[in-house]
């Protein structure tokens, strides 16, 4: 019996050596004057192997936060290990939008996250510090925000996905604090115009930037990611698109995130 509780412990200890890595790091933003929160997962081969590791930036939605992607989809820290891929879940503040804001200066996230925040991963991680070891993705406002930093960033990420993401914003004047990173709509009519991503197409050029994105069918942003996929079809630009089963839910990007991971996957492989 005690043999038995000898080797059980060894085994679990083995089993923990061998797990990803979590890690809280505080990235000093000097555009907005602030450090800022952001959970890195580090596949267990990270301390084993020497070479470089490509990053997948995964981004929260509105009213989130750095920490809810491995809450509630623990399942992100198996993935890592599987895929042999470092994890980023920046804090994007509650409603950021993931832009720099036109009308407010403190409100600079596109400028931390494309810049800041990419730059500090590479300078403390042992990764693929170019676009082919880079893709970024997320679920609401961070599809929005992975999307939109994606296409005015092309040099900067190679892979971008979306799952449910608020691909146009046009129609949601009054919601998610969107007016205060944006101006009321009827003023500023030209910042919201500028700042969806529906209107960034023009920016992609054939497959240079390799692109994933769903939505459920019974989701507040189907019809704006149809309508997206549609535009993408009309400029030949190529993309991956689903529709399934699903509403604005954490059930539904628990199971999308596995087929993105895929894609990003065979993309880092290619």
């Amino acid at each position: 019996m005690k043999l038995k509780l000898i080797l059980l412990l060894i085994c679990c200890q083995s089993i923990l050596a061998e797990a990803s890595q979590i890690d809280t790091v505080m990235v000093n933003s000097a555009s907005m004057n602030k450090s800022i929160a952001n959970i890195v997962i580090v596949p267990d081969n990270y301390s084993r192997h020497q070479e470089s590791f490509p990053v997948l930036y995964l981004l929260h939605g509105a009213g989130g936060d750095h920490t809810n992607w491995l809450s509630k989809v623990p399942a992100i820290q198996e993935y890592a290990d599987q895929y042999d891929m470092i994890i980023v879940c920046p804090d994007g503040d509650v409603t950021s939008w993931y832009f720099d804001s036109p009308i407010d200066k403190k409100m600079r996230y596109e400028t931390y996250l494309s810049k800041e925040l990419v730059e500090s991963i590479d300078n403390t991680y042992n990764t693929i510090a170019e676009k082919s070891g880079r893709a970024i993705t997320g679920l609401s406002m961070g599809g929005h925000g992975a999307f939109y930093l994606a296409f005015r960033h092309q040099e900067v990420w190679g892979a971008a996905g979306s799952m449910s993401g608020g691909v146009d914003i046009r129609p949601f004047p009054k919601n998610w604090d969107l007016s205060k990173r944006l101006g009321d709509y009827a003023i500023y009519k030209e910042n919201w115009e500028n700042n969806t991503v529906i209107n960034m197409v023009h920016l992609l050029k054939g497959d240079n930037l390799k692109l994933i994105f769903d939505c459920g069918v019974d989701d507040f942003f189907f019809d704006a990611n149809k309508r997206l996929h549609t535009k993408l079809l009309e400029r030949n630009i190529p993309h991956d698109y689903t529709e399934r089963p699903g509403g604005h839910s954490w059930d539904y990007w628990a199971n999308s995130i596995k087929y993105q991971l895929l894609f990003f996957n065979d993309y880092f492989a290619y």
